[in-house]
């Protein structure tokens, strides 16, 4: 019997660039879905909140290229 996981949605924060969301959709089991309200990703909560704290972590990281850090 394959035991299903459960899912759940995390919109992306403001800030995310195309190439950020590459990355993450090739590190973590996540997928995009559009809805009216924008953007969401989906995937087990584990691989959300990796997801989220490897997102912060490129936001930040850009801030810092942007602001000559």
């Amino acid at each position: 019997m394959v035991e299903e996981k459960e899912e759940f949605e995390m919109g992306l924060p403001n800030g995310v660039g195309e190439q950020m969301l590459a990355h993450a959709f090739e590190k973590f089991d996540i997928k995009l879905e559009q809805t009216e309200f924008g953007p969401k990703i989906i995937g087990e909560y584990d691989e959300l909140v990796k997801t989220r704290d490897f997102l912060e972590n490129a936001i930040r990281e850009r801030l810092k290229e942007l602001s000559g850090e």
